[in-house]
């Protein structure tokens, strides 16, 4: 191709950016869009998990676990001895009631023991500040970073505690962090609560003395070779422990902390997915609309073109370079804010999940595969108006486009009893006789609406959530967790408390359910006949009766383990005499928060065969008597935990709502910008298709404000039947993304309310008043004797 050839055409491409380059930025901006949120969930989901694989590393954390009422330490030797296992730790464990200094609200702990040397071989703690306490004091601790920092704790600080019904005094010696609890969640509760709830670590001796336990442990995590299935490990130390009262040891992929962690790593995997998938879709129809009407708009300077020499080759490319340059230019923007967006969000995870810090890590690979992606969709989108413009042939080309026909149309027929004004009645013609470039900006309209509605309805979602939690289904005050199950009859005694008004008692049971080769460890929880504090409820939010016998599913729980009502379930229980029962799914309904297993509390003690008894006690307090009752409580030998229910509602606030809802922030925030850059470009091409009609309407004497009363008055007609099938395109998105980001930890219902709604439209209705002042504008600078100007 000759020299002066490619100098022309690319002369001609940047003319072509500058003039188009509101045209140009509005589309550029959608496809930053759908970049920047790729990339702030890839950085995100990278960055984490790298951070938690280096941290699982550099700390030994444990593949198995396991939890045992007691067991002689020589034991120990018999598990190492188990083919598979490299390293073990032994240790001990308890739960500490604490007493907060300038703190009424009730706190407990998870105690953890420290072996003489200080670090064990496996769950190793991180050291923040100060040092781990030495083997040879008793009253020394190590308290984990989220409790340290909810209260202000200082090395040196004192906490009081009771430890097996003892109190006695801890000095703070050390803030760590353990790869084993970067999810910290109190017994009986669903969420974080750093203030109330945290994990100290005691010398061996110490915390085996205090809990009766010279010479032996209950609990013990290890490590397992890679090269050897876990499952064969699991099963021999099972046989192993049985005789100690162990309820059963379990691989990493189901410890809390882990499991959680995961959860919500492969959240951001589908976020990945999912929102740029939508923002690319709009960008790929958007380019098509720009590149199809440009070219039909250039149809004149094509045939100079060829006629020159140019071949049908040079052509495409010459075109496939503007969309290229307009996917480039996204590119850039998008990667950019993308990276500082990942960056940002991921400090804000760091504040969750307490890592050491954070191994910022993206793979480079993604980042170009993202960038070939993004070209191929963008080529993609252009494809059909490029090839269609290489074909076309010189004498056709420089043939004007084939006049419009200008018989009266259906619409015109149907609409003629109303008396329009003539620039209403031009708009009306223009609709009618163009069908298919109308359902076009309709379509890309409701796009618009659509990514905003998306964006926009898990705030509502998330209210909903919380009001069906922390308002319906739990209505007391105050959940005690005890450390053994007691006859029903102790209630009695805390009823007459002073400050307590009800109570209501529950049994809890951790189990295992096993359906073929599913299966899944939760708590069986056991609800009263006459449940008033807390009980269950279906999608619409109407109580739930517990069945006289079987068990009542969470629907998650229930997809997740293949079963359904009428199918019989093995429950392995895992605690006692660990009686393995086949029970009947009585049936399934629906919870946005964590999964479980409900029965009758009467039918579960009787399958047991324990009796009346419960394990935690619901309560309603009177507000002036609240700190009484806490007091009370704390002194009260075998109860293990004190949960808060207003506690937990704060806790949903500050943790997974404050991540969550800033993400569907970000998404918004971007959601709206595809908006704008949707309409604005709508209304640029229109106004570049039409300029010759509009000029001639000036010359002929219609003013400024008539002309583009034509011209909006059809971008309002465009808005009016592209909003509502834009609310309709959102709620199959909406369902799309509820459906795919289903978490063991919460499932986000799909609720569109008429705020959401109302909301999507303002921001499309706004966008589109922006935009039309704009052309408002441009069309004071008409030039009209050039657009005038006939076509040679």
């Amino acid at each position: 191709m000759p020299i002066f050839h490619a100098s022309a055409l690319h002369t001609k491409l940047r003319r072509e950016l500058w003039q188009m380059r509101g045209q140009t930025l509005a589309i550029a901006l959608v496809i930053a869009g759908g970049i920047a949120v790729c990339l702030l969930s890839l950085v995100n989901y990278s960055s984490l998990t790298a951070t938690r694989a280096q941290y699982y590393q550099e700390h030994q954390f444990a593949d198995v676990f396991a939890t045992l009422k007691r067991a002689p330490r020589h034991v120990l030797q018999r598990v190492a001895d188990i083919p598979g296992v490299t390293r073990i730790n032994g240790r001990v464990e308890g739960v500490a009631k604490l007493e907060v200094p300038g703190f009424s609200d009730p706190a407990s702990a998870r105690l953890v023991s420290l072996p003489p040397e200080g670090q064990p071989d496996v769950n190793r703690v991180y050291l923040r500040h100060g040092r781990l306490p030495h083997a040879a004091r008793g009253d020394e601790a190590a308290v984990i970073g989220s409790f340290a920092d909810a209260h202000d704790l200082r090395l040196g600080d004192r906490l009081g505690a009771i430890i097996n019904g003892r109190r006695q005094s801890l000095t703070v010696v050390g803030i760590v962090e353990s790869p084993e609890f970067i999810y910290v969640i109190p017994p009986g509760g669903m969420l974080p609560d750093y203030e109330r709830y945290g994990v100290l670590w005691m010398a061996r001796e110490a915390l085996a003395s205090a809990m009766d336990m010279r010479g032996a442990f209950n609990s013990l995590v290890l490590q397992v070779d890679p090269a050897l299935p876990v499952a064969g490990v699991i099963d021999l130390l099972d046989r192993l422990l049985a005789p100690y009262g162990s309820t059963g040891a379990y691989a990493r992929e189901e410890q809390f902390s882990h499991r959680f962690l995961s959860d919500e790593l492969n959240q951001l995997k589908t976020m990945a997915v999912i929102f740029p998938s939508i923002f690319m879709a709009v960008a790929m129809f958007l380019l098509n609309v720009v590149i199809t009407r440009l070219i039909s708009t250039q149809r004149d300077i094509i045939a100079v073109l060829k006629a020159f020499g140019y071949s049908n080759w040079q052509i495409g490319w010459h075109y496939s370079q503007l969309v290229i340059t307009i996917a480039f230019i996204g590119l850039l923007i998008g990667t950019a804010a993308g990276m500082w967006l990942g960056r940002a969000l991921g400090e804000l995870y760091m504040d969750f999940y307490r890592f050491p810090k954070l191994l910022f890590s993206i793979s480079p690979w993604w980042v170009l595969l993202l960038g070939v992606l993004t070209l191929l969709v963008a080529l993609l989108g252009g494809w059909r108006a490029i090839r269609s413009a290489a074909a076309l042939p010189p004498a056709e080309a420089m043939r004007p486009e084939a006049p419009a026909s200008y018989r009266v149309t259906i619409t015109e027929r149907m609409l003629s009893w109303v008396r329009f004004s003539q620039p209403s009645r031009m708009i009306v013609r223009q609709l009618a006789r163009r069908p298919a470039r109308a359902a076009m900006s309709v379509t890309g309209i409701a796009m618009a609406t659509a990514i905003v509605m998306v964006g926009n309805f898990q705030f509502s979602s998330v209210s909903l959530m919380v009001h069906t939690q922390f308002a319906r289904v739990q209505q007391q005050d105050l959940t005690v967790s005890l450390t053994d199950s007691v006859h029903q009859s102790a209630m009695y005694g805390m009823t007459r408390q002073a400050g307590v008004r009800y109570t209501e008692g529950r049994r809890v049971v951790t189990v295992e359910l096993v359906n073929d080769h599913r299966q899944w460890r939760t708590a069986l929880t056991g609800i009263p006949d006459d449940a008033r504090l807390q009980f269950v409820v279906d999608q619409h939010l109407n109580q739930v009766p517990i069945p006289p016998a079987g068990l009542l599913l969470t629907d998650f729980l229930a997809a997740e383990l293949g079963l359904a009502a009428g199918d019989t379930v093995q429950v392995q229980v895992l605690e006692g005499h660990r009686p393995v029962l086949e029970l009947q799914v009585a049936g399934v309904t629906s919870e946005f928060l964590g999964v479980g297993a409900h029965m009758n509390l009467a039918a579960m003690n009787r399958t047991l065969k324990e009796g009346p008894v419960v394990n935690q006690v619901l309560m309603n307090l009177d507000p002036a008597q609240a700190e009484t009752v806490y007091r009370d409580l704390r002194d009260t030998p075998r109860v293990m935990a004190i949960n808060v229910r207003q506690a937990m509602l704060d806790s949903f606030f500050e943790t997974l709502a404050k991540t969550f809802l800033t993400y569907t922030l970000v998404i918004s925030l971007l959601g709206g910008i595809i908006a704008f850059g949707v309409i604005y470009n709508t209304v640029r091409i229109s106004l570049a298709e039409r300029g010759r009609d509009l000029a001639s309407l000036r010359v002929l004497g219609y003013s400024h404000n008539e002309v583009a009363h034509i011209l909006l008055g059809e971008l309002a007609i465009l808005l009016i039947l592209g909003i509502p099938l834009g609310w309709a395109i959102g709620h199959g998105l909406a369902s799309l993304v509820v459906t795919m980001m289903q978490t063991e930890l919460y499932r986000v219902p799909l609720i569109i309310t008429g705020r959401t709604l109302a909301l999507a439209a303002n921001v499309v209705i706004v966008s589109a008043l922006a935009s039309g002042f704009i052309t408002w504008w441009r069309l004071r600078k008409l030039d009209l004797v050039a657009v005038l100007k006939t076509r040679e």
